[in-house]
């Protein structure tokens, strides 16, 4: 599917994330740890370019259109001293919506929705919670967005757990329940070389 170099990070840690509350497409600013983790990503990405003998010019630079994903993605291209301008803001990176779950803890929704919670833990994959999204609408919209990069160019997208879950899924040749059970932290930077998904 992708044959060329992809980058993929996580937004920064917001307040939500520290809580364990499900954000989906409800808005927050990152923590004064958020904004550490997606200099520091952006450092990595700098570093790791420069090893390769690329420049950071030459990187295609994409974001989910959230406000977290956006102020991520702005310390990013400051560490990397490219322009804000660069950044292409696509909507099929945003996060899935979590309906009625947005801001409630797992407990909580356990204890308001059991129904709900009982046939997510039947199919995952395919569960759209209430006026939300499932992993399977994030899959279409993953596939869409990859197949729709330049071959030629290296790209870094800055997005959220989920999409990078499915997305490192197809890339990888994992099942479903691989995929969704992959760990994307705040502080990670994923890279696909064509041959492996690594973690630098």
């Amino acid at each position: 599917m992708v044959k060329h170099l992809l980058f993929a990070m996580r937004h920064g840690q917001t307040r939500w994330n520290e809580e364990g509350r499900f954000q989906g497409r409800s808005d927050h600013p990152l923590t004064a740890e958020g904004r550490r983790q997606a200099a520091r990503n952006g450092r990595k990405l700098k570093a790791h370019l420069e090893h390769l003998g690329l420049e950071p010019s030459a990187i295609a630079v994409y974001a989910s259109p959230l406000g977290r994903a956006r102020e991520t993605i702005e310390a990013v291209v400051v560490e990397m001293g490219i322009p804000e301008s660069r950044v292409n803001v696509d909507v099929r990176l945003a996060e899935a919506s979590f309906g009625r779950w947005e801001g409630m803890t797992t407990l909580e929704v356990k204890a308001s929705f059991p129904e709900e919670r009982r046939l997510r833990k039947a199919d995952r994959w395919n569960f759209d919670r209430h006026g939300g999204d499932s992993y399977a609408d994030l899959a279409r919209r993953m596939a869409g967005f990859l197949s729709d990069l330049d071959p030629g160019r290296p790209a870094l997208l800055v997005s959220h757990a989920g999409n990078i879950k499915v997305m490192a899924g197809m890339l990888a040749g994992m099942t479903q329940d691989a995929a969704m059970a992959f760990p994307v932290p705040h502080d990670a930077l994923f890279c696909w070389d064509g041959n492996g998904l690594s973690c630098i």
